[in-house]
């Protein structure tokens, strides 16, 4: 494997802003089982009369941040096309840092859900504008390795989350009252949006984005700096790369002149690359992994464990996601999108079956097999999700829709994610709440019906350029990236 070792800098370092996003989803999971936070908002602890109030706190600390994250997805929509990729990220810095103070500093409830709110914002503009700009400055070959460093860095993220409240819940154990072990994880949100904002003004814009504002010189440096790779052959794959961008880009706006409103919903392969986006988003957030990754606490306590031991296997839990994103990174590109999805979803089935079957017979057992094995389905849960889910879905969502419109495709499917985050995680500490396992149930359905979704309706995309892409949907392809060689020595020939 050959690869532009700037061009992975870039990526990998952008992805910062991932961190901050996975961080900020999974950071209120981590603080549930810090008694301060309970006794700060004046909340009742799980177990006190007055929990039922907690528990619908609790879903609304989270929905309320992914309505904000759907706020920012439609903002990304606008902004990633008129200000640029790279200033859209920027934006997503600044407002992630601003949200982490005002978390951290809240005195009350109401303080503590606008700030959410604010977080949220943040997490919709980096969420969605990252794996963009991944996409479309990593060469075709290795567009894979690339846009899964979005899902590697938000291993990252929710690693950092799980540990640091681990290590924080020793003070409060030790006899602190002191508010600072749920605060300080709030604040330390802001710590990777931070580096990532520093270094920003050396990052490259996006080639296509430049090309799309007729700025072409500074496109072709940028595809020469980025895709020249050492014992390559120079600057012709960059020039190829160049010239299958200028012309797609002149296909693309012809067709924009016809129809130059809804362009997502305008055309057939559109609606179709909509509906396949939104869909995915919407059964990936059903198979239940965020009620795993922010109330995994609850369901250790109802397997039996208490004390430190929820906090150590949910750090264990989120840990598990950084070798299993490496994993995706480095197959996604030979295995394929749709096999990948496809073992992922058909493993999370299984998965699910068995851990709500153990769950219904073992929990508030006393049964310790029963509930090692109910905590094993947890882990294979995460297993399957990190190798074949968590980057592979942003990867598919960021390729799938042609360079005029991916800033509203993009922004179309992470709304869709937000918006059934919504519904699940609101859902989630009321259903567990009230009925327990049966809640797996609700996840194990359509689950099982994303299975044949992706085998019949998602078309594989490895190992073609972004512009090739646009043949799988039914579109014109100005000229294909094989073709290319030919096309550039014809307009060098035909340059005086």
């Amino acid at each position: 494997m050959v690869f532009n070792t700037a061009n992975l800098l870039v990526v990998v370092y952008v992805a910062l802003g991932s961190t901050s996003c996975a961080y900020s989803l999974a950071v209120l999971g981590g603080i549930i089982g810090q008694p301060s936070f309970y006794t700060s908002l004046n909340l009742a602890p799980e177990g006190e009369p007055g929990y039922d109030r907690t528990a619908q706190l609790l879903g609304a600390f989270n929905g309320i941040q992914s309505a904000g994250a759907c706020v920012g997805t439609v903002y990304n929509s606008w902004s990633a096309n008129a200000l640029s990729r790279k200033r859209t990220i920027q934006i997503g810095a600044v407002v992630t840092i601003v949200a982490a103070a005002l978390c951290g500093a809240s005195v009350n409830v109401g303080m503590f859900i606008f700030a959410r709110f604010v977080s949220g914002l943040g997490l919709g503009i980096l969420g969605t504008c990252i794996p963009i700009y991944q996409s479309e400055i990593a060469p075709p070959e290795l567009r894979g390795l690339m846009v899964s460093m979005h899902g590697v860095m938000f291993g990252v993220g929710y690693t950092l989350s799980a540990w640091l409240n681990f290590g924080l819940f020793f003070l409060t154990q030790n006899g602190s009252t002191s508010s600072f072990p749920w605060r300080f994880p709030m604040v330390f949100q802001c710590v990777p949006a931070l580096l990532m904002l520093v270094g920003s003004p050396w990052l490259p814009f996006s080639p296509r984005w430049l090309m799309s504002k007729g700025r072409y010189e500074e496109a072709k440096d940028v595809l020469k700096r980025l895709h020249t790779k050492k014992g390559g052959n120079g600057d012709d794959v960059a020039m190829r790369e160049f010239q299958q961008i200028k012309e797609q880009l002149e296909v693309d706006r012809q067709v924009q002149e016809s129809a130059p409103r809804w362009q997502l919903i305008r055309t057939a392969p559109n609606r179709k690359r909509a509906l396949i986006a939104g869909s995915m988003m919407w059964f990936n957030m059903f198979t239940g992994v965020l009620i795993l990754s922010n109330y995994g606490l609850v369901l250790f306590k109802n397997l039996g464990l208490d004390g430190w031991w929820p906090l150590f296997l949910l750090g264990i839990w989120v840990t598990v996601s950084i070798p299993a994103n490496i994993i995706t990174a480095l197959i996604v590109d030979k295995v394929g999108r749709r096999p990948i999805l496809l073992v992922g979803a058909s493993g999370i089935l299984v998965s699910l079956i068995c851990e709500c079957a153990l769950q219904a017979k073992y929990s508030n057992s006393t049964n310790r097999s029963g509930q090692i094995a109910a905590c094993f389905f947890i882990y294979l849960f995460i297993a399957f999700w990190g190798v074949c889910i968590d980057a592979t879905q942003y990867l598919y969502m960021s390729e799938i829709f042609p360079t005029r419109i991916r800033p509203q495709g993009a922004g179309f499917a992470m709304w869709n994610q937000q918006a059934a985050t919504i519904v699940v995680l609101v859902a989630g500490p009321i259903a567990l709440e009230r009925i327990g396992w049966k809640f797996f149930l609700v996840l194990i359905i359509p689950t099982a019906i994303y299975i044949p979704v992706i085998y019949f309706f998602f078309p594989e995309t490895k190992q073609r350029s972004l512009e090739d892409i646009s043949a799988q949907f039914g579109e014109v392809v100005a000229v294909e990236f094989s073709e290319t060689k030919a096309a550039v020595e014809h307009h060098e020939n035909a340059t005086p």
